[in-house]
């Protein structure tokens, strides 16, 4: 999956705040007046969502709002009817995944009570959930441990904190990427704060496996992640990619484990 520039603005409204189109609960955006979508618009959005997560998934951030619209087989100027730049709708899909990641990993730590058990119950679930293909960019910084990435989230500003949202995560990335947009901005905030929850949970994940000495002393939260981001194929035939991502998963997990002496 190859990221594309795609002109990561800054200046959006939260995922939770609207349905992305600017009118979701709350009505458009600006207005604080009710207006609940119909059933029609609501099905429509279902359908942008659902289509954004897939191709997204294929293809990458980078991808077009085009292959989106064509996806959801709606006409494109529906999907900008509901997210009126394609930086909403990749903001409000990373949001989602950031989240249902996040949950993963608090229902391992909370049910699992080996923290060997809990570290490779949450990369299964990750990755069988197809989570790694989707996986935003600010949390696959290799070589920066889960504590150092959550507090450079919080203390970041201006030019230094945009990097956050640089995509870098596939290989052929073009480097040197640049946010735009006015700074700083409260979507921008939530984001930061929901890869900062994440990178928390996971951390605790990571420790306790590595107090255990269950854990190679070296591997960080952003390995930890970078294993569901490598571990989640995308194939044509789902039994084949089931079969190859559980073999991966599989290889990955055994590098995890300390070398034996």
């Amino acid at each position: 999956m190859h990221i594309q520039d795609s002109h990561w603005q800054t200046a959006v409204a939260p995922a939770s705040a609207a349905d992305g189109n600017g009118s979701g609960p709350t009505g458009p955006v600006g207005t604080g007046r009710s207006a609940p979508l119909r059933v029609d618009a609501q099905r429509n959005l279902e359908h942008v969502l659902r289509a954004a997560r897939e191709v997204f998934g294929e293809l990458g951030y980078g991808a077009p709002m085009e292959d989106v619209a064509r996806r959801a087989r709606v006409g494109v100027g529906t999907v900008y009817r509901r997210f009126p730049s394609k930086d909403v709708l990749v903001r409000r899909i990373a949001a989602e995944e950031i989240s249902r990641l996040t949950e993963q990993a608090r229902t391992a730590l909370g049910q699992e009570e080996e923290p060997w058990s809990a570290l490779s119950r949450f990369l299964r679930t990750s990755v069988a959930s197809g989570a790694g293909r989707l996986l935003p960019p600010q949390v696959l910084r290799v070589g920066v441990d889960g504590d150092e990435a959550a507090d450079r989230a919080d203390d970041l500003s201006g030019e230094a904190r945009e990097d956050m949202w640089v995509p870098q995560q596939r290989a052929g990335a073009p480097s040197g990427l640049r946010v735009v947009g006015p700074r700083p901005v409260p979507a921008e905030e939530q984001d930061d704060a929901g890869a900062a929850d994440l990178l928390e949970v996971v951390g605790r994940l990571v420790e306790r496996a590595r107090a255990a000495g269950e854990l190679r002393g070296d591997v960080t939260v952003a390995d930890v992640l970078l294993v569901i981001a490598t571990a989640a194929p995308s194939l044509p035939d789902a039994a084949q990619q089931e079969a190859a991502s559980a073999r991966l998963l599989d290889i990955l997990l055994e590098g995890l484990r300390p070398r034996s002496a």
